[in-house]
């Protein structure tokens, strides 16, 4: 027996909360916790290049704004940094029989639901930063980009796995429209 496209499980317990986006019924499949260490790097990066243009700023003309700006960087800076590492655990995803699943987000919980009738094609990419950790982004392109989808942190086989197969369940898919 198959499942509808629609349901979450198996069990008919009628249709999902439309507050609660992350189901438990379904197998998640978390990112690598590398990413985590990725992200800070990168926002380090960002944070020593604008503290030191503004740091900059201060050495020629000294003002109190400055010092206050660059003070305001470093805690904003602290809290992403907090947060950076619940949103990476918070990033899944999970492969059913006709669609995939993407869960990320802490506040706003996005859940989106990819048929892989409607995929076009689908993108794996790693910068410079994600290769010294050995990861790489899935991306996924539909007809509506509204509807794409990314999954972070993959190692780069399972990145390649998840490539494969979801290419061959569209193609499989769509020849049946």
């Amino acid at each position: 027996m198959t499942e509808p496209s629609g349901s979450l499980s198996g069990a008919t317990t009628g249709p999902a909360d439309a507050l609660e986006p992350w189901p438990d019924t379904v197998q998640w499949q978390p990112v690598s916790r590398s990413l985590i260490t990725v992200e800070l790097i990168s926002r380090a990066i960002w944070v020593v290049v604008v503290l030191g243009g503004l740091g900059a700023g201060w050495a020629f003309h000294r003002h109190w704004a400055w010092p206050a700006a660059m003070a305001a960087v470093a805690v904003l800076a602290i809290w992403r940094s907090i947060v950076t590492v619940r949103a990476v655990k918070a990033w899944g995803y999970a492969e059913r029989d006709n669609d995939l699943l993407v869960r990320h987000g802490l506040v706003v919980r996005r859940l989106s639901i990819v048929p892989y009738a409607r995929m076009q094609f689908v993108d794996v990419t790693a910068g410079p930063l994600e290769r010294a950790f050995h990861l790489a982004t899935v991306q996924l392109h539909t007809a509506a980009a509204a509807s794409d989808a990314k999954i972070p942190g993959l190692p780069p086989e399972e990145a390649g796995r998840l490539r494969d197969r979801l290419t061959a369940l569209g193609e499989d898919r769509a020849e049946g429209l």
